[in-house]
């Protein structure tokens, strides 16, 4: 029978294989049905029988359709709030070549650098950019948003000053830093022993007791403020002082570094990033030299490869959770990628000198815009500043509400509050708008026929104090001063996309990470301005559409994990687990239990579980794992008995890290409650979980998702990423709030995250993948994901040894571990040679050495096909043949296809080759490698040389010329 709305169906899109190959796949793992696989994988104690209550499945066409009308309940009115998000002319060149391009977009992060080389040079672009514009020498490769960059560095600061002990607890905030940030402040100070002192940076008394300050470079009401004396007057105490500033304002005011900060932390955003009702933006953190090796987040540095070819690579903290776990410097796993490499190419685009005319024109709209006010009678309460005023209305709330209605009456949004009106202008603001302001400020005095020309303002002084205007140069580098037409930048562009490997090219079997298709058609509204134009504090009433979808996705991720409620500000992972551990604990401190502060955490938990608990507060008591990768029932209850007098919560990752359901997850969770305990799961392999269990069935309290894994947001080369959590109802009043918008329960924590929904424009690419997908969807991708998993197992495992399969039945949830330990002690092959060699047969390498060294974690998920699921298969089955040529001495076993991988272009096209196996064998070891090749642009990355000489700006053209070394 016909359908009548429409014959596309979207889950057949997104699902990779069809009815035929599934009938194959089943047969080869052995089964009859998908459902019997289902069935001899998850637990029965656990299965959901129903069928999920959420909306019917739309196609793509009538999604956008009815998307549009959505759209259109937001009002995008003229934005003047400030607070670190501003309108922003975004270059067509980057947002279609950039933002809009699967093949940036779909990349994962850089782990492997030698398929990453392009969006590493992006990165190291931004990293150099906010060094130079900072005054600062080292920057990282970008952090989550600018609150959560400002208590990095209290963490840091922190652990510089307390190294022995932690007598020196004080953190003093600027009453003029954003209030965004000092609720972050907030967040990471209360369980960590940090006493916070709010107040003015003129009059505050310092003592030995404090260890850092934080201050606002232009401060909230706009003013520039000298701060060389206070930041003097730190220093005398060793104490330490971030300054959070604005990129674009630094183009003419002197750079922090300057004048002794010992750490810049911002917001890039208004470098050509959408507002995006608060996210996703990329967040930047430099510091002193002497501080690189404790930086948070990632770090892009300069190395060598096998050739002795510079190389670009992450640097120092690469997955340094799941090296160093609870003594990480940071839980930060992902970062904001994408929005670092769009900032980096508005930099790249419009050079040092394009920056400053755009700071100029904005600063003196600025200036003539305080002048017309001044002439109309008005307090401006800030001599000095960038582009924001602050007007005085306090004392005349008649006035201050009347000018408000007039200006919502003209489509203008200001930021009001108890001292006066505050109006921040930017890039986009025309002479033409200045004019508008001025007539609401005059109608608000009764001068309705005011008039000027702001034209006749055409030489405008400085209202900038004359000691911190800029004098030193910044961004020098070529590669800023380089590509100004559109067709140099889409040619550089382009050349960085191509060195990288993304789902363009082929699968990204990464364990753990879910590299599943992200659709075009859940993309698409992220562009529309109706989204993108939109500030985080802007009125209710003018979000509404926004607001419609933010509460049904909330409603649609509680019912798939079973939860009672649902916060979607933590924007990623990492801060959703934080999100999580805060609220179990101010619900504990309710109900008088406050002194819990023990956290179980299984030994293969993922790295970020323990780095998190130790942020809230917690003691980390690790669970030992059996020989079949399950946690240690009998070890789990010596544990619970030991601790369950302060018995705070479990972290449980749920199918395991190691790839299966276990049996026992109920009895766990029962144990823990029954010991005063709370149950914390980890969302990264939810998965395989949706339609067919959730947590709240097993009976976890709360749980973090990863939207950019299981709801098909992009990692975009190593962010963006959303990390909301769903509750139990008893959690549900204590989820986070924000200090400017009404969001989070009755006893809401402070905010995890600067903006109150996250990075809420990504949040339409979840909602998109659910209404798409409908409940039979969503259930049948999980399904999928698991038939794909055990379809490679049954293909691979006669070559390698599975490492953990479920006891029963011995299946695999949606991923598996090939255990390569043994060839390194028999033919001195190891897990690296592997991936590495992988890259020769066109593939990036599955997760190395997580979450047991020496093996390989594989999740094809749902998306990918046969075809390419056996592509992946005949390389791995090649590379077992090639081990086994060793073994067998048919191959050296130093100079062979394996050690030497990977083999570039201008290595096996050169006139001499002295290599015992034949170019062919190492470029084109299959025939699909052929057909579609992949050439890496760089040999085997030299890791320990670019440890031991850490560079993380751009290096010196003449340091590429090859020949000169």
């Amino acid at each position: 029978m016909i359908n009548l709305r429409s014959t596309d169906h979207f889950v057949n899109r997104h699902i990779g294989p069809d009815s035929e190959q599934k009938q194959e796949m089943l047969k080869a793992i052995g089964v009859n049905s998908l459902e019997d696989l289902i069935d001899q994988t998850i637990p029965h104690n656990i299965r959901k029988r129903e069928k999920l209550n959420l909306p019917e499945a739309q196609s793509e066409y009538n999604y956008l359709k009815e998307l549009k009308k959505k759209a259109s309940k937001n009002k995008v009115f003229r934005s003047y709030l400030g607070l670190g998000y501003y309108n922003t002319i975004v270059p067509a060149a980057t947002r279609r070549n950039v933002l809009e391009n699967p093949g940036w977009y779909t990349q994962y992060t850089p782990y492997q650098a030698e398929i990453a080389q392009g969006r590493l040079e992006a990165l190291l672009n931004f990293q150099t950019m906010v060094s130079d514009l900072t005054g600062m020498p080292v920057a990282n490769a970008s952090l989550l948003d600018e609150g959560t960059a400002a208590a990095e560095a209290m963490h840091m600061f922190w652990g510089l000053k307390n190294k022995k002990d932690a007598l020196h607890n004080k953190f003093f905030v600027s009453e003029q830093c954003f209030p965004q940030t000092i609720d972050v402040i907030k967040t990471r100070a209360e369980f960590a022993g940090v006493e916070v002192v709010i107040g003015d940076h003129n009059t505050v008394e310092l003592d030995v007791n404090f260890f850092g300050a934080l201050l606002q470079y232009p401060a909230k009401n706009g003013s520039v403020n000298d701060y060389s004396k206070f930041i003097d007057e730190c220093h005398k105490l060793e104490c330490y002082v971030c300054v959070a500033c604005d990129l674009l304002a630094l183009t003419m005011l002197t750079p922090p570094g300057e004048f002794g900060a010992d750490c810049v932390v911002g917001n890039s955003q208004r470098l050509g990033v959408p507002m995006g009702y608060g996210g996703p933006h990329a967040a930047f953190f430099a510091t002193k030299d002497e501080h690189k090796r404790i930086i948070p987040g990632r770090i892009i540095g300069v190395s060598i490869d096998s050739h002795g070819a510079p190389a670009l690579r992450m640097a120092l903290q690469t997955r340094e959770q799941h090296i160093r776990r609870e003594k990480a410097t940071s839980n930060i796993c992902t970062a904001q990628a994408l929005l670092a490499i769009m900032a980096s190419m508005y930099g790249v685009y419009h050079g040092p000198d394009g920056l400053k005319n755009i700071a100029h024109r904005v600063h003196t709209l600025t200036c003539i815009l305080k002048k017309e006010l001044h002439h109309l009678g008005y307090k401006i309460t800030n001599d000095h500043f960038f582009d924001t005023l602050h007007i005085d209305t306090k004392g005349n709330s008649q006035l201050h509400d009347f000018i408000h209605q007039l200006a919502l009456n003209k489509e203008m949004n200001f930021f009001y509050d108890e001292s006066g009106i505050s109006i921040s202008l930017d890039e986009t603001t025309q002479p033409e708008d200045v004019v508008e302001i001025v007539n609401v400020f005059a109608s608000a005095h009764g001068k309705d026929d005011y008039t000027f020309d702001a034209f006749r303002y055409n030489e405008q002084p400085l209202c900038l104090p004359a000691g911190l205007v800029r004098t030193s140069t910044f961004m020098t580098h070529p590669v800023f001063n380089t590509h100004r037409s559109e067709t140099q930048l889409m040619r550089y562009i382009k050349s960085l996309e191509n060195k990288d490997l993304s789902l363009t090219k082929s699968m990204i079997a990464l364990g753990s990470c879910t590299m599943k298709l992200n659709a075009a058609a859940e993309l698409e509204p992220i562009s529309w301005p109706e989204f993108g134009n939109i500030h985080p504090f802007a009125p209710k009433g003018q979000v509404s559409g926004y607001l419609e979808i933010i509460t049904a996705l909330e409603n649609y991720l509680s019912e798939i994990t079973g939860f009672y409620a649902t916060s979607l500000q933590p924007n990623s992972g990492a801060q959703g687990e934080y999100a999580g551990l805060l609220v179990i604990r101010a619900y504990q401190r309710d109900i008088g239990q406050g002194h819990r502060n023990v956290a179980l955490i299984p030994a293969s938990a993922h790295g970020t579980n323990p780095a998190t608990a130790v942020m809230a507060g917690l003691n980390v008591v690790v669970v030992a794992t059996d020989a079949h990768g399950n946690i240690d029932f009998e070890d789990l209850l010596k544990k619970v008995e030991t601790h369950k007098d302060n018995l705070s919560c479990f972290m449980v990752t749920y199918p395991s890290t190691h790839g299966v359901f276990e049996s026992k997850i109920k009895d766990i969770c029962e144990l823990i409650h029954a010991n005063g305990g709370q149950v914390y799961m980890d969302g990264a392999n939810l998965n395989a979980q949706v339609g067919l269990t959730s947590p709240g069935l097993i009976g976890a309290d709360v749980n973090h998702i990863n939207l950019h894994k299981t709801f098909a947001i992009p990692h975009g080369g190593g962010g963006p990423g959303m990390g909301p959590i769903c509750v139990a109802q008893h959690l549900a009043p204590y989820l986070p709030g924000n200090p400017l918008v009404k969001t989070g329960g009755d006893k809401s924590i402070h905010g995890v995250s600067a903006a109150p929904f996250g990075s809420a424009s990504i949040l339409l690419i979840s909602y998109g993948y659910i209404r798409m997908l409908g409940a039979i969807g969503v259930t049948e991708a999980t399904k999928n994901a698991i038939m794909n998993a055990n379809y490679m197992k049954a293909r691979l495992e006669e070559y390698y040894q599975v490492l953990y399969v479920g006891k029963e039945h011995g299946r695999v949830a949606h991923e598996l571990i090939l255990d390569f330990r043994s060839f390194k002690h028999t033919v001195g092959v190891e897990v690296e040679d592997v991936a590495k060699r992988l890259i020769d047969y066109g593939f990036h390498a599955p997760t190395v050495s997580f979450p047991v060294a020496g093996t390989l974690m594989i999740e094809p998920t749902e998306s990918e096909d046969k075809a390419e699921l056996d592509r992946f298969c005949d390389a791995l089955i090649a590379i077992k043949g090639e081990i086994d040529a060793i073994e067998n001495k048919k191959i050296d076993a130093l100079d062979n296809p394996l050690k030497n991988a990977p083999h570039t272009i201008g290595v096996v096209t050169a006139s001499e080759w002295s290599h015992p196996y034949t170019r062919e064998e190492a470029a084109f070891p299959l025939p699909f490698a052929a057909e579609n090749k992949f050439w890496p642009s760089v040999g085997r990355v030299n890791n320990s040389h670019g440890d031991r000489n850490l560079i993380c700006t751009c290096p010196p053209i003449e340091s590429y010329d090859v020949s000169a070394s």
